[in-house]
C-alpha cells in the first residue's frame, strides 16, 4: 500500500494522453531529465517523498484519524446526543441565495472529492484499473466545481472569518457541545469551530487546487513556477504532491467533523443552507454575539428568548 499512489495514478492515467499530444513515457521529465536527476533522487524533498511512499507508517495514521473521528462522533452521539431548537419560532436572515449556491457546489464538490481521494490514495488496495481511474476523473471534476465556488465563498465569509477575542472562550468550552445544557454561547455569526474549518477549507482548498494543477500537468514544458521558486521540475512535482496529500488528509477530517457538526450535532441546522435563515433560538443560544449584534442595529427585534436564557 503506497501514499502517494495520488501521483502514481496520475502517472499511469496519463500514460496515453499527455497534454501535447506524446506518450508520457517519450516525455521530457520521464525520459532524460529524469535519468540525470537519479543522483539527486535521495536529496532534498526526495527524502521526505520517499519515506512517505516506501512505507506504511502515514497510511495508517491516516486510518487511525479517521476511525478516531468516527468514534468521537459516536460517543458524542450516544452520550450527550444532538442539540434541539425550536423550529416553529422566528427566523432569521443568514445567509444570501449567492453564498448558498456557493456553499452547495462546494459542498457537492468535497462530497465526491473526499472519498476519491482516499481511493487514489489506497489506489493499489482497490485493485487500482478502471474502478480508481473512474474515481480519479471524478476527483478532477469535482475539483473544477470547488474552483467555481471558492472565491465567492472567500469574499462573503473572509471579514467575519476574522479570529476575535471570544473564539478562545469559545474553544475552552469546546462550544458547549459536550454539554446537553443549553446556554448561551460566545459567537458571532459563526464559531471558532466554523472559523477553523474555513480556514482549512478555502485558503486550504486554493492550495489543494495549485498543487493538484501541478500533479495534472505533469509535462508542463516552460518550468516558470520552478525556477520562479527556485527548484526543478521534479522537486516541485514532490512538494505538490506531499502537500496534496497531507493538507488532503487534514481537510478530510475537517469534513467529517463539518458534515457530524451541521447534519447530526445542531439538529436541522443544515436547513440554514438550503432556506437562507437560522432558527431564532439557534441564533440566541449558539450566537449570541451576533444575535446581540442584530437587535443593537435594530435588523431584528429583541427575543423572548431573552426571558429564558441569561444574556452572556
Amino acid at each position: 500500500m503506497r501514499i502517494l499512489t495520488l501521483f502514481l495514478l496520475a502517472i499511469n492515467a496519463f500514460a496515453l494522453h499527455l497534454p501535447d499530444g506524446t506518450n508520457q513515457f517519450d516525455s521530457k521529465i520521464w525520459g532524460a531529465d529524469r535519468v540525470t536527476n537519479i543522483e539527486g533522487y535521495e536529496s532534498g524533498l526526495g527524502k521526505i517523498f520517499t519515506f512517505l511512499q516506501g512505507n506504511e507508517y502515514f497510511a495508517y495514521g491516516v486510518l487511525l484519524a479517521i476511525l478516531g473521528v468516527v468514534l468521537a462522533f459516536t460517543l458524542h452521539f450516544l452520550l450527550i446526543g444532538p442539540k434541539h431548537f425550536s423550529h416553529d419560532g422566528k427566523k432569521v436572515y443568514a445567509f444570501s441565495l449567492i453564498e448558498r449556491l456557493a456553499h452547495g457546489l462546494a459542498g457537492i464538490s468535497w462530497v465526491v472529492l473526499v472519498p476519491t481521494g482516499i481511493i487514489m490514495m489506497w489506489g493499489s488496495t482497490f485493485g487500482g484499473g478502471s474502478f480508481v481511474r473512474f474515481a480519479k476523473n471524478s476527483h478532477g471534476i469535482a475539483t473544477i466545481l470547488f474552483a467555481i465556488a471558492v472565491l465567492p465563498l472567500l469574499f462573503a465569509w473572509i471579514k467575519r472569518m476574522m479570529p476575535t477575542a471570544y473564539d478562545l472562550k469559545w474553544m475552552l468550552m469546546l462550544g458547549g457541545y459536550l454539554s446537553k445544557d443549553k446556554k448561551c454561547i460566545p459567537a458571532g455569526k459563526f464559531n471558532a469551530g466554523q472559523k477553523q474549518w474555513f480556514w482549512v477549507a478555502i485558503p486550504g482548498g486554493i492550495l489543494m487546487i495549485a498543487t493538484g494543477a501541478c500533479m495534472y500537468f505533469l509535462d508542463f514544458k516552460e518550468p516558470a513556477v520552478a525556477t520562479w521558486l527556485g527548484i526543478s521540475q521534479i522537486e516541485l512535482l514532490r512538494l505538490a504532491a506531499i502537500i496534496h496529500n497531507v493538507l488532503g488528509i487534514i481537510c478530510a477530517l475537517f469534513f467529517l467533523i463539518h458534515i457530524y457538526m451541521a447534519v447530526i450535532a445542531i439538529h436541522g441546522a443544515i436547513w440554514a443552507m438550503i432556506t437562507g435563515y437560522k432558527e431564532e433560538e439557534e441564533v440566541y443560544v449558539l450566537h449570541h454575539y451576533w444575535y446581540n449584534e442584530l437587535v443593537s442595529k435594530n435588523k431584528i427585534p429583541a427575543s423572548d428568548y431573552e426571558k429564558i436564557y441569561p444574556k452572556l
